[in-house]
C-alpha cells in the first residue's frame, strides 16, 4: 500500500504536467449554475437543459471510451458526470482551466474540484447525470481525503484534522449545521421578543460576571494588561444603565479551566438581560426559549442523552418543577447551609468521596455536595433558594433575606442555565463585592473581582431586571457528545508528525 508522503509525490507529478499544459490549478473564477441537489430534486424541468455545476470530485470511473466522475457539493448530495470521447474531442480553452476528457482524465483525482457544463440527462442504468461537455479544473487536492470505507476514527486524528473529519463522517458536518441552527434559534427568538442584540468587548480591564480563572493578554497600545471575559453579563447591565430595557449578546467567552467532557476553555455563549422583569418572569421565557430552539434545531423535546437520561421538555404552558438548594442540602447530606461549619461540611465530603482541597471555602464545599446529587437530576427542573453568599449579582428574596431570587436550570444532571433578579442596590454590590474580593486575596482564584466602575454605573440607577446566560453545553448535552465533539476546532496541544515533518523538510517544524 502507498504511503502517504507516494500518494502526495505523484499528485505533485500530475500538478505539474497540469501546469505545462498551460492550466492554472487554482483559479479565481468560476461559475455554477445549480446546485447538486436542485439537479436531483428537479431533474423532470432540467432534462435536457444545460446546466454548470461544481464540487469535489468522489470517485473516478473509466470504460473504455466512456468515464464516470462523481461530485458532492455543500449539499452533501452526490451528481455523477457522464463523459464520452465522440468522434470529435472537445475542445479546449487552457487559459480557462480546461482539461479534454476522457483523455486527461488520468490527470484528476478524488478530492479535486471541477467545474462541468452540459446537458442533464439519465443514463441506461436510469442514473441522473451531467453529460459533462466542458470541464474545468478549480483546484487540484495534493493529499488524498480517507474513504468512508476505509474510514476515519481515531479520535485524535480526527479532532486534529476535523476538516478530513466532516468529510468522512458525514454525520459531524450535520452536527455543526445543527450547531448553526441553535444559535439562529437563540437570536430569533430573542429578537421576536423585541431583545436587542449589542455586541460588547472581549478585552476588559476586570473579569466579572461569573466564577472562573481569566485570561490575561496585553495591549501593547495601552501598556496594559486585559482579560479575556468570562461573561457578558456586566456590559449588558452597563446598558440597562443607559436606558435600554432589552439586550442581549452572543459571543465567545474564555476561561482559562481544565477540559471537562463538559466544559471547553472558549466557548460561544448568550446572555439575556430585560428591565422590569423579575426571575419569575425570566423563568417563564426561558421555558418557552429552550422549546422554541429545540424546536428549530432538532424538532423534538425529547431528547436521550449520552449518561442515557432523558429528558422531556414539554408543552406549551406546562411550567418546569423546581427544587431548593436548601433543602436539598439538608435532606440528602443533613448539611444546613447557613449553620454548618466549614468543618462538617469537609467530614460530609470525605464521606461522600468527594475531593478536599486546602482553598476550598464553605462555598466551593458546599457546591461540591450540590453537583454530587445533582447528577441524579435528568430534569428538566430548575434549582431556586441559593443563599446570598453564594450569588453576589441577585437580588435577594422577597420575604427571606438569606435566600437569592436565582434560578438554575438543571437537566441532564448539570446546570445548563443562570439567571436571577439582578441587584441593583450599589452598596449592597459593592459590599458583595468585598465579599468577594477577600475570597479571592485568599487563594480562591475564581471569585469575582472588584469592579468599581460597575458599581459606580449603578450608582447612576439600574431598572429592576432580569437576566439570564447560557452556553453551548446545551447544545453539547441535548447532542449527546462531549465539549470537544461539539466543536469544530477544539484546542489541542500543538504536534507536528513524523510524516509532516518530512514532506516540509525545508520547514523548522
Amino acid at each position: 500500500m502507498a504511503t502517504l508522503k507516494e500518494l502526495r509525490d505523484e499528485r505533485l507529478r500530475k500538478l505539474d504536467e497540469i501546469k505545462k499544459l498551460g492550466i492554472n490549478p487554482y483559479p479565481a473564477d468560476t461559475y455554477r449554475s445549480h446546485d447538486i441537489e436542485t439537479i436531483n430534486q428537479q431533474f423532470t424541468e432540467l432534462e435536457g437543459k444545460t446546466v454548470t455545476v461544481t464540487g469535489r470530485i468522489v470517485s473516478i470511473r473509466k470504460f473504455g471510451k466512456l468515464a464516470f466522475i462523481v461530485l458532492k457539493d455543500d449539499g452533501g448530495m452526490t451528481l455523477q458526470l457522464f463523459i464520452r470521447r465522440d468522434e470529435t474531442p472537445m475542445a479546449a480553452d487552457r487559459t480557462k482551466s480546461q482539461l479534454v476528457l476522457p483523455e486527461e482524465i488520468s490527470l484528476l483525482d478524488a478530492g479535486d474540484f471541477v467545474e462541468a457544463t452540459g446537458e442533464v440527462m439519465k443514463t441506461q442504468t436510469g442514473e441522473i447525470s451531467v453529460y459533462a461537455r466542458e470541464f474545468r479544473l478549480l483546484s487540484k487536492s495534493l493529499r488524498p481525503m480517507p474513504t468512508a470505507q476505509e474510514g476515519f476514527t481515531d479520535k485524535e486524528q480526527r479532532l486534529r484534522r476535523r476538516y478530513v473529519d466532516m468529510n468522512v463522517n458525514p454525520e459531524v458536518r450535520q452536527r455543526f449545521i445543527r450547531r448553526s441552527k441553535f444559535w439562529r434559534a437563540t437570536r430569533e427568538f430573542l429578537q421576536n421578543e423585541e431583545f436587542i442584540e449589542i455586541n460588547n468587548t472581549v478585552l476588559e480591564n476586570t473579569a466579572g460576571g461569573a466564577d472562573a480563572n481569566p485570561f490575561v493578554t496585553r495591549m501593547d497600545a495601552l501598556d496594559q494588561d486585559f482579560y479575556l471575559r468570562i461573561s457578558h453579563e456586566l456590559p449588558l447591565k452597563r446598558l440597562l444603565v443607559a436606558g435600554f430595557e432589552k439586550v442581549f449578546d452572543l459571543g465567545p467567552r474564555f476561561r482559562n479551566e481544565n477540559y471537562t467532557e463538559e466544559h471547553l476553555p472558549e466557548h460561544m455563549a448568550m446572555e439575556w438581560y430585560w428591565a422590569y422583569a423579575d426571575w419569575e418572569k425570566g423563568m417563564e421565557l426561558t421555558e418557552r426559549m429552550i422549546r422554541f430552539v429545540c424546536d428549530q434545531t432538532w424538532g423534538t423535546r425529547v431528547f436521550t442523552l449520552s449518561n442515557g437520561q432523558t429528558v422531556d421538555f414539554g408543552v406549551d404552558d406546562e411550567h418546569f418543577s423546581r427544587i431548593s438548594f436548601v433543602s436539598v442540602l439538608q435532606e440528602q447530606y443533613g448539611i444546613d447551609v447557613f449553620e454548618s461549619s466549614i468543618e462538617e461540611i469537609q467530614v460530609k465530603l470525605r464521606a461522600e468521596k468527594l475531593e478536599v482541597e486546602k482553598a476550598d471555602n464553605r462555598i466551593r464545599s458546599l457546591d461540591k455536595l450540590w453537583k454530587k446529587y445533582r447528577k441524579s437530576l435528568a430534569g428538566p427542573v430548575f434549582l431556586v433558594d441559593i443563599p446570598v453568599f453564594m450569588q453576589p449579582l441577585a437580588k435577594v428574596q422577597r420575604g427571606n433575606e438569606k435566600l437569592t431570587e436565582q434560578f438554575n436550570l438543571v437537566f441532564g444532571g448539570s446546570e445548563m442555565c443562570k439567571a436571577f433578579s439582578e441587584l441593583n442596590d450599589p452598596q449592597d454590590q459593592l459590599h458583595r463585592f468585598m465579599e468577594q474580593q477577600a475570597m479571592r486575596d485568599a487563594g480562591d482564584d475564581e471569585a469575582q473581582m472588584l469592579d468599581i466602575d460597575y458599581v459606580e454605573a449603578l450608582e447612576y440607577g439600574m431598572p429592576p431586571a432580569c437576566g439570564l446566560g447560557y452556553s453551548e453545553r446545551i447544545f453539547w448535552s441535548l447532542e449527546g457528545v462531549t465539549a470537544r465533539e461539539g466543536v469544530p476546532f477544539p484546542q489541542l496541544r500543538r504536534e507536528v508528525d513524523e510524516v509532516t515533518k518530512g514532506i516540509y523538510p525545508e520547514v523548522q517544524l
